[in-house]
C-alpha cells in the first residue's frame, strides 16, 4: 500500500520534477521498516519518525499505526533522493519470535515492492537491524519476478552466453553474516521458483541435471550423479520407469551427495524428490484448463535440490543425499496403460488404475532405493502430489505426513520459524482398505476420498526402516531405524494472489523450511 501526503499543486509540480530527475539517473532508495515507538536511526541525517508524520494525520484523518507492509515513499529526503518508510504493525514491539520476524519480513517486501518499479533505482540500502535474517529473505524474494519477454533482455533467458545481474542491486545498511545467510535462503527459493517458471519444452529432465550441475559448480563436497533408465532397469525400478513409457524425452535420475559432517561416513539425511517436468496425466488425460500449471510438477525435485544447494554452500556439518526422478507424464503409443500392474523395486505388485496418479509411482521406488541404498537416519520426500491437499488446506500450509512425532515437531518449528509453514496430516491404515483391494498388493489410487491421505500410505509402503517390524521368533518389533515424512507441496506450489513478499506465480516453498530444519539439525548432532 503506498500513502502519500497531499500535496500544493507547486508541491506536485515539485515533486513530478524530482520523478523526471529520477528517470535521468541512477538512484539509490532507502527503506527502513518503521515502528514509530522505536523509530530507525541508520538512515543518517534523517529523522524517520517526522518523516513519517508528514504523511498523516490527512483530513479527518485519526492518527493510528497502519498495518505492517503499509509503505509511504519520499523524495529528496537528505542523504537520499528516495527514502521508503514500512509501517510494522501496531505492537511490533511486543512482539516476539515468530511472529515479529514476519512482520519484518511483511515490512521490508512490502517496501522493495513500491520501490523496485520506480524508474532509475539502481540500488536499494536496508535497515536490516530488527531481524537481518528476515529483513534478507523478504527483499530478495519480493524482488524476484520471472519473465522470458525479450524486450528488456531477460535474465532467465536459457540462451545467454553471459549472465545478466538483476536491475537493483539490494544491500543492507548494516553488514551481517545473519543478513548473508538470509540471502541464500531466498536464492535457493528463487531457484526452486526459476526451475519451476521454467516452460516444459526447456526444463526437461536433461536441462533439469545440467542446471544443477551448473549451480553447484565449485561447491565444496558435493558429488553429482546423473543415471538413465538402463540404471534404473537394472535396479528394478519398474514403478518409476512405468511413468517413463509414454514419452520420448530421456528420463533422468538425478543424484546429489553432500559430504559436510566431519565424519564422511556418517549415516545421511535423505531428501527425495518428486521430478515430473510435465504432467499431462498420461492416458488419463487431465483436462485442457490450466494445464500449462503442470511444468511445475517437479516442484518437488525444485525444491530439494534448491534446499541442498544453501546447505551445501552454509557448510552445514551433516551429510545429505539427494534423489530425484526426473521424467515427463505422456500419453505416448508405448504409455502405462489404466489396469497395467507392476513389480516395484522392493517386490510388491502396483495396480495402475489412474495412469494420473503417477507421482507415487517415481516416488515409490526412489524413496525405496534411497532408504535402503544410503541407510539414512531421516528421509523426507517432497512431491506435488495431489489435487486433495491443495483442497483441503489450500495456499496457506503445507501438508505434511510423519511416522514420528519428533521429525513432526522438528519440521513444525523450522516451518513457523521461516513462515513456510506445516499442517500435521493422518497417516492411518485405516485408510488401506481403499488402496488395498485390487488384484496387487497396491493400488495407485483410493478414489477421491481422502487422496492424500491415501497417497501418503501408498508412499508408507516403500519407507524401508521406518515403521516397526517383528523381530522373527521372539515376539517383540525392531524399533524402526529411520524417521520419514512426506510432505505434499501440490496446494503451496503456486500463489494465485501475492503477498508482501510474493508475487504471483510458482513459490519455491518448503525451500527455506527444509533449510532451516536441516541447519538446527546439524546444529544439535
Amino acid at each position: 500500500m503506498l500513502a502519500v501526503r497531499r500535496f500544493p499543486s507547486s508541491a506536485v509540480s515539485r515533486r513530478l520534477t524530482t520523478c523526471l530527475y529520477l528517470r535521468s539517473m541512477s538512484t539509490t532508495a532507502f527503506i527502513a521498516p518503521h515502528d514509530p515507538k522505536n523509530p530507525s536511526k541508520a538512515i543518517a541525517g534523517v529523522d524517520l519518525a517526522q518523516t513519517w508524520g508528514f504523511a498523516v494525520p490527512q483530513e479527518n484523518e485519526k492518527p493510528k499505526i497502519p498495518k505492517a507492509g503499509t509503505t509511504r515513499i519520499f523524495y529528496n529526503t537528505p542523504q537520499s533522493q528516495i527514502t521508503a518508510l514500512s509501517s510494522l504493525g501496531d505492537g511490533f514491539e511486543a512482539k516476539k519470535g515468530d511472529a515479529r520476524r514476519e512482520l519484518v519480513r511483511k515490512s521490508v517486501g512490502s517496501a522493495v515492492k513500491a520501490v523496485k518499479g520506480l524508474d532509475g533505482v539502481k540500488e536499494v540500502m536496508i535497515d536490516a537491524d530488527k531481524d537481518p535474517h528476515a529483513a534478507a529473505v523478504a527483499a530478495h524474494l519480493a524482488l524476484y519476478a520471472f519473465t522470458l519477454k525479450t524486450d528488456p533482455p531477460s535474465r532467465f533467458n536459457p540462451n545467454l552466453k553471459e549472465s545478466i545481474p538483476e536491475k537493483i542491486t539490494l544491500k543492507p545498511i548494516q553488514e551481517s553474516k545473519e543478513w548473508n545467510e538470509g540471502a541464500l535462503y531466498a536464492y535457493a527459493q528463487n531457484l526452486a521458483r526459476t526451475l519451476m517458471e521454467l516452460p516444459a519444452n526447456i526444463m526437461t529432465p536433461t536441462a533439469f541435471c545440467e542446471r544443477v550441475k551448473a549451480e553447484f559448480a565449485g561447491v565444496e563436497n558435493v558429488e553429482i550423479v546423473v543415471r538413465d533408465t538402463k540404471w534404473a532397469e537394472e535396479k528394478g525400478m519398474n514403478t518409476f520407469l512405468s511413468v517413463t513409457h509414454g514419452t520420448s524425452e530421456p528420463a533422468k535420475f538425478l543424484e546429489i551427495h553432500y559430504k559436510g559432517s566431519p565424519q564422511k561416513d556418517a549415516s545421511p539425511l535423505a531428501f527425495v524428490g518428486k521430478g515430473i517436468t510435465f504432467d499431462t496425466g498420461g492416458i488419463s488425460l487431465k483436462p485442457r484448463v490450466g494445464m500449462k500449471l503442470m511444468r511445475g510438477d517437479m516442484g518437488g525435485a525444485a525444491s530439494v535440490v534448491s534446499a541442498a544447494l544453501a546447505i551445501a554452500k552454509l557448510k552445514l556439518p551433516i551429510n545429505l543425499v539427494v534423489c530425484t526422478p526426473l521424467t515427463e507424464n505422456m500419453p505416448g503409443p508405448s504409455a502405462t496403460k489404466p489396469g497395467d500392474i507392476v513389480y516395484a523395486m522392493n517386490g510388491k505388485t502396483v495396480e495402475v488404475d489412474n495412469t494420473d496418479a503417477e507421482g507415487r509411482l517415481v516416488l515409490s521406488d526412489a524413496i525405496y532405493y534411497t532408504s535402503t541404498e544410503y541407510k539414512p537416519h531421516t528421509l523426507l520426500d517432497v512431491a506435488t502430489l495431489t489435487g486433495a491437499m491443495d483442497v483441503a488446506l489450500g495456499e496457506i500450509y503445507t501438508g505434511v505426513f510423519s511416522s514420528s512425532d519428533e521429525l513432526w515437531e522438528q519440521l513444525h518449528e523450522a516451518g513457523e520459524y521461516e513462515f513456510d509453514r506445516f499442517w500435521r496430516m493422518p497417516l492411518s491404515e485405516d485408510y488401506g482398505p481403499q488402496i488395498y483391494s485390487s488384484n496387487a498388493d497396491l493400488c495407485n489410487t483410493g478414489g477421491s476420498s481422502a487422496g492424500s491421505c491415501t497417497a501418503a500410505l501408498f508412499l508408507k509402503a516403500f519407507a524401508e526402516g521406518a515403521f516397526p517390524k517383528s523381530k522373527t521368533g521372539e515376539g517383540e518389533e525392531e524399533e524402526p531405524r529411520m524417521k520419514w515424512a512426506h510432505i505434499d507441496i501440490a496446494g503451496t506450489m503456486e500463489a494465485t494472489r501475492p503477498t508482501p513478499y510474493l508475487e504471483k506465480g510458482m513459490t519455491g516453498r518448503s525451500v527455506r523450511a527444509l533449510i532451516e530444519y536441516t541447519r538446527r539439525l546439524s546444529a544439535s548432532s
